[in-house]
């Protein structure tokens, strides 16, 4: 296995990556300026990938990551409006990929929304799970045939993130009860695990016609994301960890620190599970990355790796959306 580590950024992998980056379409969403996704698209723009696609809600700030690309590479971009707490608006996205003239080597479902206030998607959901998980359940599900070739293998990754502790998904209750019992933490936790699980159950059914898929935690980054949840979100997280038994995150707030990562370092991951070899089509398919490496089993609490809860998970989304996707 690789020696990469904590430490480790993205452009080092980028690197050792090269001729794997080299000449692939890679499709990334949520990429705003500051992002880690908008990070990742700028890195391995400098490995002259044929084409980046970003897909982003705001396509202004989707075109600012664009110009910023062209400020050190000569790489093709194209903007792609996508806006995953909404199905129809996914399936105008879809709609608009499967006319593209080029086949999608890697699709990196980056974009998220964390520990928000409680409200509903245009379709009724909770808007952490419909954006994070079912948006992103939709969308790939719609394009697979841009990726699927049984002699050149695609990836698609999964952005989930350590939170994924925080909750299970809860299939019977995946709304908390119309939002009476919601808790925020709670929330984004089922939509990490859920993240995580539809990796699982990508690998499973498609990895026969040529798909890799993993899912993997970047790490605590101050991005945008994490800026917006302040010292009161902070405090918050952790007496949850506490209330919950998660004594790694028992520490005061000036502690925090050491779990922290650079933009670059939080990245790294993403490149690794996009590019690779040490990931393949038999080789950690379906596995949770962390720190450039898979996670053990071991190591992973049961609701985040469980292949029936991942099968359920499938069915819901498919109920969810209104269409069925059997391969």
């Amino acid at each position: 296995m690789s020696s990469y580590s904590f430490q480790t950024t993205g452009e080092q992998v980028a690197a050792d990556c090269s001729a794997s980056i080299r000449n692939k379409v890679i499709l990334i969403t949520g990429v705003s300026p500051g992002s880690l996704g908008a990070e990742f698209a700028i890195t391995i723009s400098k490995h002259a990938p044929a084409l980046i696609i970003l897909a982003n809600r705001d396509v202004t700030k989707a075109t600012e990551t664009a110009n910023r690309i062209k400020e050190t590479s000569n790489v093709a971009t194209r903007i792609l409006k996508l806006d995953l707490a909404s199905q129809s608006q996914v399936r105008e996205a879809a709609a608009e990929v499967n006319g593209y003239e080029e086949r999608i080597h890697v699709l990196v479902n980056n974009a998220g929304i964390m520990a928000v206030p409680h409200r509903l998607t245009p379709d009724g959901i909770e808007s952490q799970f419909g954006t994070n998980h079912i948006g992103h359940f939709l969308f790939t599900n719609l394009i697979i045939n841009k990726l699927l070739d049984e002699n050149t293998p695609a990836r698609v990754i999964n952005v989930s993130s350590g939170g994924y502790r925080l909750g299970w998904v809860r299939l019977w209750d995946w709304n908390f009860d119309n939002g009476k019992t919601y808790d925020k933490w709670l929330a984004y936790g089922q939509s990490k695990t859920a993240n995580m699980l539809f990796s699982l159950s990508l690998a499973s059914k498609l990895s026969k016609r040529g798909l890799i898929s993993v899912s993997l935690h970047p790490g605590a980054i101050q991005t945008n994301l994490g800026k917006a949840m302040g010292e009161e979100g902070l405090k918050s997280l952790v007496e949850k960890d506490r209330s919950q038994g998660h004594s790694l995150f028992w520490v005061a707030l000036e502690e925090w620190s050491k779990f922290f990562k650079t933009i670059q370092q939080g990245i790294a991951t993403h490149v690794y599970a996009a590019f690779h070899e040490e990931i393949g089509l038999e080789k950690h398919n379906g596995a949770y990355l962390d720190d450039c490496q898979p996670v053990p089993a071991e190591k992973i609490y049961s609701w985040g790796r469980d292949p029936v809860d991942a099968e359920s998970l499938w069915k819901l989304s498919e109920e969810i959306v209104g269409e069925k996707f059997e391969y």
